[in-house]
């Protein structure tokens, strides 16, 4: 526990230091929803640089090797220990039933599903939901604040980079005392989110002529449709839109993994 204390001091003082310098960087932005560019330019080409070096890699290899039901199971397993942070949040911002909900999914899985390798809650109706606490933070009233780009988690706003190392107090993989499986539970679900991603990856690079912003644009609708349960309100922006901006729709649901492997991992 005093370990886990110690990673969540470390962790927000990341946050922390990230935050001063991303504030030395602002400057008059030609985006209005990111006036920090130049820090999250250089933090995002940084993130860039370690996803080719390591967690791409990793994901080929284990795309490569680990069969389909293997994925399946690995992706089921995670899903469902995240379902008990998931119900807690909704029963934050007020959606007890959805938050039972949740709980009785990781109750099912855990057990008819074999520890969750199996969605057998699904099949049964029970919705699958993605909450986190910075979702809670945006029903409690508090603004996503500006686009900033959190190293070596990726995309993020600074409401939501704050509320991070709570989300890690809620992560029962980084609340476990014993270090190996930890990491190695850790470096699994890593291999799994990102491997999710390789034929997105593929699509962007090849379709896209500034990833930058369209990582950008994309991140933050997809983020004010989870926000407000796939209901975003309309948008009417007063200046001039980013070339990449009108390929991204604003209400559409992102894939089943929600967030870019670097972004919540």
């Amino acid at each position: 526990m005093r370990a886990f204390h110690s990673r969540s001091r470390a962790f927000a003082l990341l946050i922390a230091c990230a935050v001063l310098i991303a504030g030395g960087c602002a400057s008059v932005p030609r985006n209005p929803e990111d006036p920090l560019e130049r820090y999250n330019q250089a933090v995002f080409s940084f993130n860039e640089r370690v996803d080719k070096a390591v967690a791409r890699p990793l994901a080929t290899v284990y795309d490569t090797f680990a069969p389909t039901p293997v994925q399946t199971g690995v992706g089921n397993f995670f899903g469902n220990l995240a379902d008990i942070w998931i119900g807690f949040n909704n029963i934050l911002q007020g959606k007890v039933g959805a938050g039972l909900s949740d709980w009785a999914r990781f109750l099912v899985n855990s057990t008819f599903g074999i520890f969750g390798l199996l969605d057998v809650a699904s099949e049964l109706e029970l919705q699958k939901n993605d909450e986190d606490f910075g979702q809670t933070l945006a029903v409690w009233g508090v603004g996503e604040g500006p686009y900033f780009i959190v190293p070596f988690f990726g995309p993020s706003t600074l409401r939501d980079a704050a509320a991070l190392p709570l989300d890690g107090a809620g992560d029962p993989v980084w609340r476990m005392a014993h270090v190996p499986t930890r990491n190695t539970l850790a470096g699994l679900r890593i291999a799994d989110k990102r491997a999710r991603l390789l034929g997105f990856e593929k699509t962007l690079d090849e379709g896209t002529l500034d990833k930058y912003t369209f990582t950008r644009n994309f991140h933050l609708q997809q983020r004010r449709a989870k926000v407000h349960d796939g209901k975003p309100p309309m948008e009417y922006e007063d200046f001039e839109p980013d070339e990449e901006a009108s390929l991204v729709p604003a209400a559409t649901q992102p894939a089943s993994d929600e967030r870019s492997a670097a972004g919540r991992l």
